[in-house]
């Protein structure tokens, strides 16, 4: 007889000859097991199959199908946990926010499901190569935890949403190299028991599936040590200490930095109006403070405040979404807490002017004078509200993260922590991106309800100074009416100022500078 290997039966003398019924009863009973139920009929050459036969697979393991199964379900979790952290960029779920920007989070798990969907692509096919680059990866991003878990800050940003994050993607690449492992042991099992040998030639189609999946697993390699250098810098940015205070705000969801400094009173023992700053664009240490050292140098004010919104300098992110009005009910907060009570007079340029005019809408009385210096307007605000600059800010955020531009300033640039942290690299920041995005996302919406009640509640009386850039109206005809708009805020205009040489930051040229600072002086002096 013919046995299950596909070899004569020793005890089979004649095609003829009666065969043993108990051997025969034995074969017959025989129970299928992960060597016998998946093969074909028996071959006849030889009792061997050919190295070509579908039946050579080291899918006739249990193991190798118990691990792709894993492999599936590991694959289906991560998905799951990829969608909720792209969606907590945009709207924070219970329990999902981080002090961070959340696209760390997100690239990690991104990097993870990647590693994952080439395990199912090319489960048949392992490599050396992929086995070497997975466990390189899982090196780099053990380096990440322990940098995470090591540094302070950077454990109060990323939180445990972060830190799961990086833990699992270095997880799920030692289960990529496992899984490859054990599928080339399968493999050459199956071979030697249905082959007679190891089959040491490959497929062209087993070629392409390990180039191919060697190439896009270099590629995770480099996306692993770009974002391994860009947390590094992180680290050592996070070394660099606040002139200010932290303080917890929202419910303890979050800290921002506030920073006072002067007297609260005058020489004559009597209070005087503390000038709370709120810078534009840049963080206020890289652009604004050279106002305000020079108006406290030359007496002008007497005590200054700033602090740095959400997202911006040494302030964590708030959650999403988060509008104009919620910044400034943050402030409202750390301001309590560090006990300063006002009165205040508001000095804000460009956007910050948006967050300053709600303040003052809020606290009324205790409100002596309102500076702005080239300030956005509202309707213009609203127009950058769009889901394509919503898309390019996430997308700038996300790819952000390889730190292409931070990296390269560091090595080549000389680019410091201040650089980045509050300096002209600011805005490379993850942290910062994921403010601006935040702005884009309710420009129009919230925002836009908070600053149109602001207007409608602002106290009319309140002293009112515009500083507009004398080179932005002269090439921006809206720009010009939107500044003489702006003018009539409260019914109390002490000055509209029109500098001509000077840029948007107007206090970058002298006589600009000189205008701030004369200003100032005259609302924090005015008598009511």
């Amino acid at each position: 007889m013919v046995s299950l290997w596909g070899t004569k039966d020793p005890d089979d003398r004649s095609e003829g000859a009666p065969h043993d019924t108990g051997d025969s009863s034995r074969h017959a009973a025989q129970t299928p097991d992960e060597t016998t139920r998946l093969l074909p009929p028996p071959s006849t050459q030889e009792g061997y199959l050919s190295p070509d036969d579908p039946a050579v697979s080291p899918y006739n393991l249990w193991s190798v199908r118990v691990v792709r199964y894993f492999t599936v379900l590991f694959a289906a979790i991560t998905f799951l946990w990829w969608t909720l952290l792209l969606v907590s960029i945009f709207v924070s779920p219970p329990g999902m926010n981080t002090r961070g920007s959340g696209f760390f989070d997100f690239s990690y798990s991104t990097l993870t499901l990647g590693l994952l969907l080439i395990d199912l692509l090319f489960f048949s096919a392992p490599s050396k190569a992929a086995r070497v680059t997975c466990l390189v990866i899982a090196t780099v991003l053990l380096i990440d935890t322990i940098i995470i878990l090591a540094v302070s800050r950077l454990r109060a940003e990323e939180g445990g949403v972060g830190i799961a994050s990086v833990v699992w993607a270095f997880l799920i690449a030692l289960w990529s190299a496992f899984a490859d492992k054990l599928v080339l042991y399968g493999k050459h099992e199956e071979e030697v028991r249905l082959t007679g040998r190891e089959e040491n030639r490959r497929t062209l189609r087993e070629w392409l599936s390990v180039a191919i999946s060697t190439i896009i697993l270099a590629v995770c390699c480099v996306v692993a040590v770009l974002l391994s250098a860009t947390l590094i810098l992180r680290a050592r940015d996070a070394s660099l200490p606040p002139p200010g205070e932290h303080y917890y705000v929202d419910g303890d969801k979050y800290q921002i930095h506030l920073f006072c400094e002067g007297n609260s009173t005058n020489s004559h023992e009597k209070k005087v109006p503390t000038v709370l700053f709120e810078a534009g664009y840049r963080p206020f240490a890289g652009s604004m403070q050279q106002i305000a050292t020079t108006a406290l140098v030359t007496g002008s004010i007497s005590r200054y405040c700033y602090s740095d919104r959400p997202g911006i300098g040494w302030s964590d992110n708030a959650p999403s979404p988060f509008s104009v009005g919620m910044a400034a009910d943050a402030l409202s907060e750390a301001l309590a807490q560090a006990g300063e009570e006002g009165p205040f007079v508001l000095a804000s340029a460009g956007v910050g002017s948006l967050y300053s005019r709600v303040f003052s809408s809020r606290h009324g009385p205790s409100i002596k004078g309102l500076l702005v210096i080239d300030p956005l307007h509202e309707d213009i605000f609203y127009r950058r509200s769009s889901s394509k600059r919503s898309f390019l800010l996430w997308a700038w955020g996300t790819i952000s993260l390889l730190g292409l531009d931070r990296n390269f300033g560091a090595l080549f640039r000389g680019r410091t922590r201040e650089d980045r942290v509050f300096g002209r690299s600011s805005y490379q920041n993850g942290k910062f991106i994921k403010a601006k995005l935040q702005e884009s996302l309710v420009a129009n919406s919230l925002t836009k309800s908070e600053v149109s009640s602001a207007r409608n509640i602002q106290l009319e009386k309140t002293p009112l100074v515009v500083i507009s850039s004398g080179i932005r109206i002269r090439k921006d005809a809206e720009w010009q009416t939107k500044q003489r708009d702006l003018t009539g805020l409260t019914d109390n205009l002490i000055s509209w100022d029109i500098v001509d040489e000077a840029p948007s930051e107007v206090w970058m040229v002298p006589r600009g500078l000189e205008m701030i600072r004369r200003r100032l002086k005259e609302l924090v002096n005015r008598e009511d």
